[in-house]
């Protein structure tokens, strides 16, 4: 969508607002970029955290309001998404941004409905019954954003390798973020472990954060953290190809992550007792150490290879499950 100078700049500050309000942790991973590839992850996380509210009926992912008229919230996103990639003014910002970014820089739409449809499975409630619905829902909810932020720092389009590598990196946020919100998730009534692993560990539905449990749940806390070493380096080898100062963030992003995972899995059955975090002093301390890998530009590819993608992530024939994958439209 071209813009003139003014129309771009005030965009770009509204979407610097709603990153600084809305996620620090972003805000500051953010400052590593140059001036234009910064601007243009700003534009792309106003568009994210706006769809995501209207998902939820919520503000700045603050509380949940009323639930009813799901279909309606998802048509709109949809609507002014596709106004959007057309170039056409939205009426809101955060997808005017959309427009601005994807036709900077080449996303596509069906980069942006992946994103949605991960909308939609937590707005749904849904949850996963093996361990491969769990990483297609991680896909939907952070791979595929980590893909558009890929493209948003000069990966092509068509650079499918480089892409199935940012997915990666965005599929060992959400395995971190799901080993230290167990708790927390379930206190909202929401579950991302598999069920089958719950079955596995013979753990009564609704029962696993209970503390007769801490034992079996630390079990598959350190399953999800395996996952997470996995497509943490596989992301790592993937950063090569990318500019340095956005090197330099993912390198950091990865560690700090990964970090978090690390640590659930180091509490044990105490991961729980109070919120898993990495300090400040050690987060500058990641940073530090990924300025020079980043520099050296050498990361080693993991043990055994790298032989998954993106398309092992996209749904196809999903395992049978009372809301499963397979329900979720596509284009």
């Amino acid at each position: 969508m071209p813009v003139d100078a003014a129309t771009r700049a005030a965009l770009v500050e509204h979407a610097r607002l709603s990153i600084k309000r809305g996620s620090q942790s972003f805000s500051a991973a953010a400052r590593l970029f140059d001036k234009e590839t910064r601007e243009r992850a700003w534009l792309l996380y106003a568009w994210c955290r706006r769809a995501d509210d209207i998902a939820d009926n919520q503000e700045m992912g603050g509380e949940l309001g009323e639930q009813s008229g799901l279909g309606e919230r998802l048509a709109l996103i949809r609507r002014l998404t596709a106004l959007a990639f057309a170039g056409q003014p939205t009426g809101d910002p955060a997808f005017d941004a959309l427009g601005v970014v994807a036709a900077e820089v080449g996303l596509t739409p069906q980069m942006a409905e992946d994103v949605i449809a991960g909308f939609q499975l937590d707005a749904e409630d849904w949850r996963p019954r093996t361990e491969a619905d769990m990483l297609r829902y991680c896909y939907h909810v952070a791979g595929a954003v980590g893909v558009m932020m890929a493209v948003v720092m000069g990966v092509d389009p068509e650079d499918q390798e480089t892409l199935d590598r940012a997915n990666d990196l965005g599929l060992a946020f959400q395995l971190s973020n799901i080993a230290r919100d167990i708790v927390e998730d379930d206190a909202a009534g929401r579950c991302y472990l598999p069920e089958i692993w719950l079955v596995e560990q013979d753990i009564e539905p609704g029962q696993h954060t209970k503390p007769h449990h801490r034992k079996e749940l630390a079990e598959m806390a350190a399953r999800l953290v395996a996952l997470v070493e996995k497509h943490e380096a596989a992301a790592r080898v993937g950063a090569a190809k990318l500019p340095f100062r956005s090197r330099w963030a993912v390198l950091s992003a990865a560690r700090i992550y990964g970090a978090i995972g690390r640590k659930v899995r180091s509490r044990g059955a105490e991961a729980w007792a109070s919120r898993t975090y990495v300090p400040r002093g050690e987060k500058a301390l990641y940073g530090a150490r990924a300025f020079l890998s980043a520099v050296l530009n050498r990361e080693k590819m993991p043990e055994g290879g790298i032989d998954w993608g993106i398309a092992n992530y996209r749904p196809s024939t999903p395992s049978p499950s009372p809301r499963t994958l397979s329900e979720v439209p596509h284009i």
